[in-house]
């Protein structure tokens, strides 16, 4: 069109013409798309050049029409030929359209209009489409696709369902046809406004035209000559590269279609097959696959493309579980395209869009990009583990390696103060480690090794974050403990010697380097100035291995179902037995002047070692609990070391206290064992006979006749599979059992199976270490403290009638001045209650009074026991006992501090909530006595026994189910005037959540149970509201109300149930 000719036409003129050529014969509505039949489009197409050549406005329209024709001959012949209503409807709406994008464009180069005036929206642009055109076009695009592109392709291409409909056309008219259609979409396609539409709705059956034009047989392009197939490749190109990557590869998946026709699922046999793809066009969607994923960001839209087709949400969450979908995602990535030449470059080019995967932000698709990332990843390991471990392993755990002291950076050289590793960066390789080797759960022996050259500086993190207040506490734990799970268990040990510092199985933290708390919760690594201070330093340098050591300690503490510590405290045992058998000599060495350098180094490196299994030993020794060990050859190896220890030290004479200690209770665990603490069987006896020969020699060289003695009877009854069983295998046997606290092992109550020795019931010995003549020394001792004007354990209080020797023997030590033993006899007497042994319920008041007594002493465990034994006594005589204890309650004992008495109310309350609890529905015949006593210690002056009674008040109206009866003014008012008055904030706070125990538990039943103390209860939760100056107690008054408000409204308005009623009418 010539320029400056006539004005062209308005677009809205064009969109006018697009919805004439596309109106049903009734007019606008739903489904008018559907009811365009053939004689409606050569109506809607004759009215369109009826209007053309006469209706005024339409001569710039139909200009410009003439022109976009005169340059598409095939288009221009269908609209004026003869052709069939459906191609001549295509060509007339691919012309208009072509009209509308001239339009367009001729607008877009006009100078911007002049805005409205400062602070106005910018106005629109001359060449912007409304929504209502916006619409229209979209129609239009939708039928020329339909009409003009969909019916020319061959069955396979476009993956149209069904079997084509056959044509009576030549090959080399619909080839003409093809390209004429394809070649004005394309062209319409670099049009935003029109391309955007297109692209979104239509890009596979455009690519599938392009394609078939392109790169197809022969057969279907005749009458397309070659230049115009280079440009519909030239279009191709520029469409896969121009489009959002994710959408072109999923409509390249779709044109490529299923790999073989799999037969029909259940539910889908009525659905019309897809004609499976040619294999020309398999092949070529294969190479344009390919040709996405080797472009920059192509891995992640390649994932985009297979994976985003769930659409968020419920779907997102169902992709993520199925687990298939990713493998296959994570196969074709592990898989180098042929169009790579070399393997190397294909994993150079992915394998960094592969970590990128592992650090998407979005909650909906992170899951299954990191399911897809840790497969392609463990997949790769597997198939080529030195590329991956160059291009995959070493990138991921770059941060870590970089501040090992194995790292070739040279630390030496950078200044102090420098940043090494970032907090984002080193939070974001701790957290694609755990995705990658905890999630994954792959236990190659590359990923183990690769993983054990950071562990040093992975535990360093560790013991870090574990005395801060760091959200890299519990990944770091959660890594050290797959890696110590997964591996074998020499090397788990090993690994665990290196944590401590007793080999250099892992590479730790650099020495100049350091972790810094960071802003985010997280650390960085910095360089460290080296300190100059000798003492400074010295004091780092022990800090450092004290906070090794626990953090180590703390680790093991969560290995001890798998055996893991008790294999590990074994091997420090071992090394402590060595550092026995090195003492001897290295105090030779040091005493020899004139050594070498090397060898006074040697000695230091020596003495450091054996410092370090000393504190590892007892840190051991000090927090891992009593079942460490799993089974009979653990215990087996852990009394054999202790043997070994003794052997060697035997020579120098008797040894120290903790050693003979651990001598004793060593020997003493396995008198126990085979006294029938522990069910054993013929392959634990020959576990049990690895210690014979240590026995042995023990029973020779060392220098206590006792331990000879019980040494050479321990080889006899392991040699005789128990048959035979000296007097000093028993007598040691009963006195470990009866050291419960502290000792690892099992009372033979609370081992099934077990058969309680003679003994058992006895208390701990006051010695400092077990012996065979242990229990008649101690039953000399006892016998002495009774004679007159003896010092020694007060006597248990007389009774009527004489006690049983081994019942008075557990009385007098329940007065023991050892806590742990009168602990032990309050335990005995508990278990002699709840098992209704007939003499100890014959002395019920006497154990009431030594109950009550220990109830009074300052040692937690000893006043527990007492509360737990006063706590079966009374469920068992409640009649009896609950008169004495409310009493107690009530009234303390005289001459006592009130501290000292208000502690012991407070124990006395936990009883009698025990006894409450146990009690049950029993409990209601004591109602008013236990509510009398808890609100009379809610006015006591002490304000933590105040509290206390006020929780306990709550508590019980818990139990006796909110049925308080006439005493529920008396509870109120209580509650009000603490609420109110108290001048502790924390009994007022008590006193308010008994309101709000008492608003939950009765629910819809406030309002009866309640009726008459309700409003004196919102006024005063309104009232604490308002006037409370503790945050926390008007919180408990907020929920209170909140608690109220919602009973109230479901009182006044119940929720309406619709309800079926059958009525027999008479």
């Amino acid at each position: 069109m010539a320029a400056g000719a006539e004005p062209g036409p308005e677009p809205g003129r064009v969109v006018e013409a697009l919805e004439l050529l596309l109106r049903p014969p009734g007019g606008p509505g739903p489904g008018s798309e559907d009811a365009l039949r053939p004689e409606t489009l050569r109506s809607n197409a004759a009215a369109l050049e009826e209007r053309l050549r006469r209706a005024a406005g339409w001569a710039a329209l139909r200009g410009l029409r003439r022109a976009v024709l005169a340059r598409a001959p095939a288009l221009a012949a269908g609209v004026a030929g003869d052709a069939e209503p459906g191609w001549a409807a295509a060509c007339g709406l691919l012309a208009l359209l072509l009209c509308l994008k001239e339009r367009l464009l001729a607008l877009a180069a006009l100078p911007a209009a002049r805005g409205a005036g400062p602070g106005a929206a910018p106005p629109p642009g001359a060449d912007t489409l409304s929504v209502g055109q916006g619409r229209a076009v979209g129609r239009a695009l939708r039928a020329a696709v339909g009409l003009g592109l969909a019916p020319y392709l061959p069955p396979g291409v476009g993956q149209r369902p069904g079997p084509p409909a056959p044509s009576p056309l030549p090959p080399a008219a619909r080839g003409a046809r093809l390209h004429a259609a394809t070649a004005a979409l394309a062209e319409l396609a670099q049009h935003p406004a029109l391309g955007g539409p297109l692209l979104a709705r239509h890009l596979g059956l455009l690519l599938a035209g392009l394609c078939l034009l392109g790169h197809g047989p022969a057969a279907h392009s005749e009458g397309v000559s070659e230049a115009e197939r280079a440009r519909c490749r030239e279009a191709l190109r520029h469409i896969l590269d121009r489009v959002y990557q994710p959408l072109a590869v999923r409509e390249l998946l779709i044109l490529q279609g299923r790999p073989k026709q799999s037969p029909p699922s259940p539910g889908e046999e009525t659905k019309p097959a897809l004609v499976r793809a040619p294999a020309w066009l398999r092949r070529l969607c294969g190479q344009l696959l390919s040709e996405r994923l080797m472009r920059p960001s192509g891995v992640q839209a390649v994932v985009r493309g297979i994976m985003e087709g769930t659409g968020g949400g419920t779907g997102a969450e169902a992709a993520a579980v199925d687990w298939r979908k990713c493998d296959t995602v994570a196969k074709i990535l592990a898989s180098c395209p042929q169009q790579c030449l070399s393997l190397e470059d294909y994993y150079r080019l992915v394998c960094p869009q592969i970590l990128d995967l592992l650090h998407i932000q979005d909650k909906l698709t992170a899951r299954q990009f990191q399911r897809v990332a840790t497969t392609t990843l463990l997949t790769m390991v597997k198939e080529h583990p030195q590329l991956a471990e160059k291009h995959l392993l070493q990138p991921l755990l770059a941060p870590l390696l970089r501040c090992s002291e194995s790292a070739e950076l040279a630390v030496e050289d950078l200044s102090a103060g420098t940043v090494l590793v970032t907090e984002a960066e080193l939070g974001s390789c701790v957290e694609d480690v755990l995705k990658v080797y905890v999630v994954g759960n792959d236990s190659s022996s590359l990923l183990l090794g690769s993983l054990q050259s950071v562990l040093g500086v992975v535990f360093s993190l560790y013991s870090f974050a574990k005395q801060n207040v760091s959200y890299l506490r519990s990944p770091c734990q959660e890594i050290l403990l797959w890696f110590l799970e997964k591996s074998e268990r020499e090397v788990s040990l090993s690994v665990l010697e290196g944590f401590a510092g007793l080999n250099s199985s892992v590479h730790a933290l650099h020495p100049r380097c350091r972790f810094r708390a960071g802003s985010e919760g997280g650390a960085t690594i910095v360089v460290e100035e080296t300190i100059s201070d000798e003492d400074e330093a010295l004091y780092q340098k022990v800090s450092s291995e004290q906070c090794r050591v626990e953090s180590l300690v703390e680790l093991l503490s969560h290995c001890q179902k798998s055996g893991l510590a008790g294999d590990f405290f074994i091997r420090c045992l071992k090394a402590l037995t060595h550092v026995a058998a090195e003492d001897e000599e290295d105090s030779k060495l040091a005493a020899v002047p004139g050594g070498s350098l090397l060898e006074l180094e040697q000695y230091h490196a020596r003495q450091r070692r054996k410092l370090l299994v000393l504190q590892l030993v007892a840190t051991l020794c000090e927090n891992v609990s009593d079942t460490v060990f799993t089974d009979v050859a653990q215990v087996e190896e852990f009394v054999a070391a202790t043997l070994q220890r003794a052997c060697v030290s035997s020579a120098r004479g008797p040894g120290a206290a903790a050693e003979t200690q651990t001598l004793a209770m060593a020997m003493g665990l396995v008198a126990a064992m085979l006294g029938g603490a522990v069910q054993l069987q013929s392959g634990d006896f020959a576990v049990l006979k690895r210690l014979v020969p240590l026995l042995e020699e023990l029973s020779r060289t060392y220098p206590e006749p006792l331990t000879q003695e019980l040494a050479a009877d321990l080889r006899i009854a392991i040699c005789t599979h128990g048959a035979f069983s000296p007097g000093t295998v028993g007598a040691a046997a009963d006195d470990v059992l009866g050291k419960k606290p502290g000792t690892g092992t099992q009372s033979p109550a609370s081992i099934p199976g077990g058969a309680p020795s003679p003994g058992g019931g006895r208390a701990l010995s006051q010695h400092g270490h077990s012996s065979p003549s242990a229990p008649r020394e101690r039953s000399k001792e006892q016998s002495v403290s009774h004679e007159p004007g003896t010092t020694g354990p007060a006597p248990a209080p007389c009774a009527d009638s004489p006690a049983p020797a081994e019942l008075q023997e557990l009385l007098v030590s329940a007065y023991d001045p050892q806590p742990p033993s009168r602990a032990a006899a309050l335990r005995h007497l508990s278990n002699l209650i709840t098992q209704r042994d007939p003499e100890a319920l014959r002395f019920q008041e006497k154990l009431l009074q030594v109950f009550l007594e220990n109830v009074q002493h300052e040692d937690a465990f000893v006043y527990l026991s007492a509360i737990q034994g006063i706590a079966l006594l009374s469920s068992e005589y409640p009649e009896r006992i609950l008169p004495v204890l409310l009493a107690r309650y009530r009234c303390p004992v005289q001459g006592m501090e009130d501290t000292a008495a208000a502690i012991t109310r407070m124990k006395l309350g936990e009883v009698l909530m025990r006894v409450t609890r146990a009690l049950g529905d029993m409990v209601f015949k004591h109602r008013e006595p236990l509510v009398q006593a808890f609100l009379q210690g809610a006015r006591d002056p002490d304000g933590a026994l105040r509290a206390s009674s006020l929780s306990n008040l709550g508590e019980l109206c818990q139990h006796l189910g909110f049925q308080l009866g006439s005493i529920v003014q008396e509870v109120t008012s209580c509650l009000t005037a603490i609420a109110k008055m108290d001048p502790e904030a924390e009994v007022r706070r008590a006193a308010v959540h008994v309101v709000v125990v008492l608003l939950r538990g009765l629910s819809e039943k406030a309002t009866e149970v309640l009726q008459d103390v309700l409003r004196d209860l919102y006024r005063l939760l309104k009232h604490v509201v308002v006037a409370e100056p503790d945050s926390a107690t008007v919180l408990h008054a907020q929920l209170a109300l909140e608690e109220l408000d919602a009973v109230m409204r479901r009182v006044l308005f119940p929720p309406q149930a619709l309800e079926k009623k059958i009525v027999v009418l008479p």
